[in-house]
């Protein structure tokens, strides 16, 4: 089976799909860009719902002093790991933007908040924002660049990794009626569900869950 990697994976992931069969051409369908303009943040309580977020944060001196000694929450376990590989220890982790929202309005619903982000990004935080009228604020420390990418031949499967990876994918391409797409979350899964009907989710946001929703699908095609 031929897949598509809508960005470039990590080894241990390729070497799976390799040992079981699978040939891969990769294309990284968006680039982060950094933002540079003078970062301010104004609260104790700190925000992240993207592993990216976390890096550019902790690469750049600037911002990295603003962080230690606030209260940490966030979605994905790659990001609570990240966090705390920077040393900082994390109140609350959330499978997604709507769970840590949900989160917060029962139990921090009088705390203010400084969400660092980028400029493409969900709305479930800022709505919490602006249904408790806090002092919080959006902080965008770096955009989403699309970087699509036109393959004539056809995959059997897809891997999307985020919803703008979908978007730039549908820029300039179609999608064929024998690919499966393969999710790695529930977020990404809504952006693809626009395109087509034809698409796994991974049964939890990681690389392994992902590569045994490629395996068990295959597996019943054989």
């Amino acid at each position: 089976m031929r897949l598509l990697g809508t960005k470039k994976l990590s080894l241990y992931l390729k070497d799976l799909l390799i040992k079981n069969k699978f040939s891969l051409v990769e294309h990284s369908f968006i680039h982060i860009k950094p933002i540079s303009d003078q970062i301010r943040i104004a609260n104790e309580n700190l925000i992240f719902t993207s592993q990216n977020a976390v890096k550019i944060a902790f690469s750049n001196s600037k911002i990295k002093h603003l962080l230690e000694g606030k209260k940490y929450f966030c979605v994905g376990e790659k990001t609570k790991c990240i966090l705390e590989k920077n040393g900082q220890k994390v109140t609350k982790k959330a499978q997604n933007s709507a769970e840590l929202a949900h989160f917060l309005e029962k139990n921090y619903k009088n705390e203010a908040f400084s969400f660092l982000c980028g400029k493409r990004r969900r709305l479930e935080i800022e709505s919490f924002f602006y249904t408790n009228n806090s002092s919080s604020e959006v902080v965008e420390i770096y955009d989403t660049l699309l970087t699509p990418k036109t393959f004539n031949s056809k995959f059997d499967g897809i891997l999307f990794f985020s919803p703008s990876a979908v978007f730039s994918f549908f820029q300039t391409n179609l999608w064929s009626p024998k690919a499966h797409g393969f999710c790695i979350g529930n977020t990404t899964a809504s952006a693809l569900r626009d395109y087509t009907k034809n698409f796994s989710i991974a049964k939890e946001p990681n690389e392994i869950e992902i590569f045994l929703s490629i395996y068990n699908y295959y597996k019943t095609k054989v």
